[in-house]
């Protein structure tokens, strides 16, 4: 599902929470809440320890609902340098630093990522024109997946990792049930 054209649709500063969703199968709200201090790039490991979830207009930030929820998930090689790019430009500083703030600073918001899917027109022998919209809801379009959710992505980390051999137990971990 995490095709490269999806990847190079979405807006640069969020090109790798979609990496991280499908490679790492990480919820949407584990990723909101990442910090630099959860990355760490020498053992290649991203420690998932706090979550956030909307309550009404509220946005809450909490450890997981369960123990299984706070894991370390291991980071694909070939997302290292991608990582450290997005973590140069785009990650707030210091080890509390959100690796994906909100444009003011704070918890990123769903509707952020999401944006609008835009409008197709298609003209008489002339390619596909995407006018307008943004966000994951545009990607998606643009990349020929208008039926894809985020949260497919989290299911695509899971048969990946299924694929590679991780076992039962170990797809159990990793997803954090």
């Amino acid at each position: 599902v995490c095709s490269s054209d999806l990847v190079e649709a979405m807006p640069e500063h969020h090109r790798l929470l979609v990496l991280l969703a499908a490679w790492c199968s990480l919820r949407f709200g584990e990723l909101a809440e990442l910090r630099r201090k959860d990355i760490d790039l020498t053992r290649m490991r991203i420690k998932i320890r706090r979550g956030v979830t909307r309550a009404g207009r509220e946005l809450v930030i909490d450890t997981p609902k369960s123990e299984a929820g706070s894991r370390d998930v291991a980071i694909p090689p070939h997302l290292k340098d991608v990582i450290k790019n997005h973590l140069d430009r785009f990650a707030q500083t210091g080890r509390e630093g959100l690796v994906f703030p909100s444009v003011r600073g704070g918890t990123l918001a769903p509707s952020t990522v999401y944006g609008r899917a835009p409008t197709v027109k298609k003209v008489r022998g002339q390619k596909t024109q995407y006018v307008g919209g943004r966000g994951f809801y545009r990607a998606r379009v643009v990349a020929g997946r208008g039926d894809l959710h985020f949260h497919d992505l989290r299911h695509t980390g899971a048969v990946l990792s299924a694929q590679t051999g991780a076992t039962l137990a170990e797809l159990m971990n990793r997803l954090g049930h």
